[in-house]
């Protein structure tokens, strides 16, 4: 009997802590909460603290109270001029009233998804009125500006307050962006064959002007060298005519020594010769002395 009070007395404390912490939840800084009763929102609570609520039938939804980023993948957007570009946008957003968020898109996936669609469409609305050449100059933070009013307008029916919408990135598709560089590409390849053949005949220009100073200067060279060698030879001629003319015998004498040195440089070590040779006669007399 005592063992099932006991039994008894342990489930019911049980049973009543059980209730006691399903009856209270916190809020905490930053958060905001929104008590639901049988599927219908009923209180919200922004104060941090410990509250209240009814066990078994209240449920407690957390939302974050900060300011949060909204960064969706690149999507492809066509201008005004039926250009084509990859546009980047995030977008910075809090939720400022849980019920209306609770009412319009239950959970926070559901409402990135309809913040992106929001954004997506104003984006695609604005961009399309524009050219690549006023997205890429100073009217960019205008048209910016544009579209975040649309989004901030649209945005307070799902509970939410947009702060802030950029543009992160504005490129040329992929495929585009080959091309352009492909084109780009040949004309600097075809810019460099011109300059290249340019080059080319200018360097053959310089040459040929180069070869033909050459030939001027080798032949008036030439033509100084020929005349100076001729002038060498006429003095020359003329410093042995006076020699000769002043002592032919001496003169006589050394053509002989140069004949001889001349026709004994190819001969044999020892040579007999005569006493009476004719070539001896020189070296035995000695030049002939003009007479006085």
């Amino acid at each position: 009997m005592q063992r099932a009070i006991r039994i008894t007395v342990a489930v019911t404390a049980v049973a009543v802590l059980w209730l006691l912490s399903s009856s209270v939840y916190t809020v905490e800084e930053g958060q905001k909460t929104l008590v639901i009763r049988l599927g219908a929102a009923i209180k919200v609570d922004e104060q941090p603290g410990l509250k209240f609520k009814l066990p078994l039938v209240d449920s407690v939804q957390y939302y974050d109270d900060r300011l949060q980023t909204l960064a969706p993948p690149p999507e492809e957007v066509i201008l005004g001029d039926e250009k084509r570009l990859e546009v980047e946008t995030y977008t910075r957003y809090r939720i400022t009233d849980p019920l209306r968020f609770y009412q319009s898109v239950r959970t926070e996936q559901q409402a990135r998804i309809q913040l992106t669609q929001l954004v997506s469409t104003s984006l695609r609305r604005e961009l399309g009125k524009v050219k690549i050449q006023e997205l890429l100059s100073s009217e960019r933070g205008k048209i910016a500006s544009l579209i975040q009013q649309e989004v901030v307008q649209h945005a307070p029916p799902l509970g939410l307050q947009v702060t802030e919408v950029r543009l992160h990135r504005a490129d040329l598709p992929l495929a585009t962006s080959q091309a352009i560089y492909n084109r780009m590409k040949s004309a600097r390849q075809q810019e460099a064959s011109q300059l290249r053949a340019q080059g080319n005949e200018w360097a053959q220009q310089i040459r040929a002007k180069a070869d033909s100073e050459r030939t001027v200067i080798l032949s008036q060279a030439q033509r100084q060298s020929a005349i100076i060698y001729g002038q060498a030879d006429a003095q020359a001629n003329d410093v042995m005519a006076n020699a000769f003319r002043s002592d032919p015998g001496f003169y006589k004498f050394d053509r002989s020594l140069q004949t001889y040195r001349e026709a004994l440089a190819n001969s044999a070590i020892t040579l007999v010769l005569s006493p009476d040779a004719a070539v001896l006669h020189d070296f035995e007399h000695g030049p002939a002395t003009p007479k006085p």
